[in-house]
């Protein structure tokens, strides 16, 4: 015979407590119900209630942390939905639900499931605004991940058209609502990616319902958008629709109209910015000229100042003046000693012997002596004379 176990109610208690945390189903649901009892405690923040439904009820608590986050205030009588789990609280031997969030029942499961995507995602980083890419400027080439049927691409070709038609458009067509939409809009990021096929992506759709736009809330489409290389524009549905591929792609547009805008230059602005640019250059050209004219003007002044050109000159009509002296000086001189030679060469003249015959007197000499009086020769000597056009020898009587 088996001798039963016999339990304190404390084992009883935690063995019950184990066995629920142990359940994994249990450490996440969402339940729905009618609030009642509803207690805020004034002094820790924590939120205690009931959830009920017409035939049972279970009693909740919310921490204080989580109570904060709520949008609206929870009230006796009002449906809600919550993220919740099973714990068992151990001295009082009731199990209860520990609730992470709660919204009014209208917003429904997936809105729950939505917000705690985002909170995930959010906490891994992937809205971190440090890492998106920046949009180029001028990008060759515009990828788009859309219906190949839908308003959206034709919204977005004809602005992209009108605005910047140099660009080339690839597109990757794909579904954009419906169970097997995710897997098309992930596999159509990826290959942009892998291919290096574009500049910058517009991934979206045009307007919808909730359920409509729900394949942009897939956590594998967010992780595809997070770890592609190329810059990504979100756009999806109207401006007041939001998607988690929003949250995570480098640039939200409110519309896909929108998103054409943003992807690429308007030709317009770059034609007018060209004409700008080209006045600011002739300006700022002309600018330099003027202040190199001045410039030359200053240095062409400083170079008069400092020149020595001018005492060049100066100095050569020095020389110059100096040789004009020199040379009258010279001339003047040479015309002083031609008149002094003529004077002299006149008195010389004067005294030329040969001079004096052409007037008719001889010229006396003996034995090359001059006679110049009668004293000097006796009778009988023999002396020579000489005439202005000979000579002769003749015998003193």
């Amino acid at each position: 015979m088996i001798t039963p176990k016999v339990f304190t109610v404390s084992q009883l208690n935690s063995r019950i407590a184990n066995l629920i945390s142990s359940d994994q189903e249990l450490k996440m649901i969402f339940i729905e119900g009618e609030l009642s009892n509803v207690n805020i405690n004034a002094k820790s923040g924590h939120l205690y209630f009931s959830l009920k439904d017409k035939d049972s009820v279970i009693r909740a608590v919310m921490f204080s942390w989580s109570v904060r986050n709520l949008k609206f205030r929870p009230a006796a009588g009002m449906k809600v939905i919550m993220r919740a789990q099973v714990t068992v609280y151990e001295p009082g031997g009731q199990y209860q639900l520990r609730v992470e969030d709660m919204q009014p029942d209208g917003v429904g499961v997936r809105a729950l499931q939505l917000e705690e995507l985002k909170q995930k995602l959010d906490k891994e980083g992937l809205f971190d605004p440090a890492h998106k890419k920046p949009i180029p400027a001028f990008p060759k080439t515009v990828g788009i991940i859309t219906s190949p049927t839908g308003a959206a691409l034709r919204d977005i070709m004809d602005i992209i058209g009108r605005r910047y038609p140099c660009v080339d458009l690839v597109l990757a067509p794909v579904l954009v609502q419906g169970e097997e939409a995710p897997a098309q809009l992930i596999r159509a990021v990826d290959l942009f990616s892998e291919h290096k096929a574009a500049d910058v992506i517009i991934i979206g759709r045009g307007g919808g319902s909730a359920e409509d736009l729900w394949a942009f809330n897939d956590e594998g489409l967010a992780r595809a958008i997070y770890r592609c290389e190329i810059p990504v524009i979100s756009a999806v549905g109207h401006e007041t629709d939001t998607t988690i591929c929003d949250f995570v792609s480098d640039l939200r547009a409110p519309t896909p109209s929108a998103a054409a805008e943003l992807a690429v230059p308007n030709r317009v602005d770059l034609l007018e910015n060209v004409q700008n640019l080209l006045r600011q250059s002739i300006y700022t050209v002309n600018k330099q000229i003027d202040i190199r004219q001045q410039d030359a003007e200053k240095l062409s002044e400083l170079v008069s100042a400092y020149s020595p050109l001018e005492s060049v000159i100066r100095d050569r009509e020095l020389v110059d003046s100096f040789a004009v002296r020199a040379s009258n000086a010279a001339n003047h001189g040479m015309d002083s000693v031609s008149a002094r030679s003529k004077e002299l060469f006149t008195k010389v003249e004067a005294l030329n012997p040969i001079a004096v015959l052409n007037r008719g007197f001889a010229y006396i000499t003996q034995d090359d002596n001059n006679v110049s009086s009668v004293h000097d020769v006796k009778s009988g000597d023999i002396i020579d004379v000489r005439l202005k056009d000979g000579s002769f020898s003749a015998k003193v009587e």
